[in-house]
């Protein structure tokens, strides 16, 4: 498969879970081999950081990336929505330091995305492949991870909140053709959640 980007300019705007900053985020085609990268635009000398784990200085309540001393912070849900479209190369402009959380899901993102229309690019597409099983595990927080070789593609995830509303939350996707069925499901999740959550509150 050969490697795609946007057709043309797409822009989000919202306000950041964390820092409560409302930042614009414009995204743009990009060459071949360019990956993923962000831009911070309102910083001086409009520095750029790859969208790449050797950036990630912090998974704490979001996935934080730094390049000298520009940051990004929860950037997860705008990672996988260019995932699920299969973008392999893109820049995105923020005007500020905090992915907008939208509605909580990267269903936003995936709309605005997918509105803006794919490009195929004439180089292919290259693959980290999973030889053998790999294992994580975080102490301090009991995450764990496993990657396990196999011909085809499947993914399943299980949280527990420790909470009597939220419960155990599981899901699974055998295909990225499944991408945005499986997003709108976890949104009608969170909204039932929401719900839930509120009724508790008002009791």
């Amino acid at each position: 498969m050969n490697q795609h980007t946007i057709s043309k300019s797409v822009s989000i705007k919202g306000i950041g879970l964390h820092t409560g900053a409302i930042v614009k985020m414009d995204f743009h085609p990009a060459k071949e081999d360019h990956g993923i990268r962000f831009r911070r635009v309102d910083l001086e000398g409009n520095p750029t950081i790859p969208a790449d784990v050797s950036q990630v200085v912090s998974t704490n309540r979001g996935t934080t990336l730094k390049n000298g001393e520009a940051t990004i912070h929860t950037i997860e849900h705008v990672l996988s929505a260019l995932h699920g479209l299969r973008i392999d190369n893109v820049l995105i402009d923020m005007d500020g330091p905090e992915a907008p959380i939208m509605d909580g899901s990267s269903l936003p993102v995936y709309n605005a995305l997918n509105d803006a229309g794919l490009e195929e690019q004439d180089a292919e597409r290259e693959y980290f492949e999973v030889t053998e099983t790999i294992k994580y595990r975080d102490e301090e927080t009991g995450t764990e991870l496993m990657a396990l070789p196999s011909e085809t593609f499947h993914v399943t995830t299980l949280i527990d909140f420790g909470s009597p509303v939220l419960g155990h939350q599981y899901a699974a996707m055998n295909s990225l053709d499944e991408y945005e069925e499986k997003i709108e499901e976890l949104e009608k999740l969170v909204a039932n959640l929401r719900v839930e959550v509120a009724k508790k509150r008002n009791k």
